[in-house]
């Protein structure tokens, strides 16, 4: 299967930013709240929240609602494998 450019090329841009990539590498070893992510980060709730929107809509983070916390977590598994490579 040949590899779609313009989709990749989305997925790296959505990543090509400091604060997301800590989110995403947080998220890979647990699911959390914007609460929780604001007080790790030490950035206000909106800025997480952006940071959220763009992930979630290049398909790298997905939600589960919890009565009425929203939990994020990493849904494309390609995401791992790709901070695995940056670390090295």
């Amino acid at each position: 299967m040949p590899l779609d450019y313009e989709k990749e090329s989305e997925l790296l841009k959505a990543l090509g930013h400091p604060i997301r990539l800590k989110i995403v590498g947080g998220l890979l070893s647990h699911e959390c709240n914007v609460n929780k992510m604001v007080k790790v980060l030490g950035i206000p709730q909106s800025t997480v929240s952006q940071h959220l929107g763009i992930l979630k809509s290049r398909g790298i983070v997905q939600i589960r609602k919890e009565g009425t916390k929203t939990c994020y977590r990493v849904k494309d598994a390609r995401i791992g494998e790709l901070l695995k490579i940056l670390k090295k």
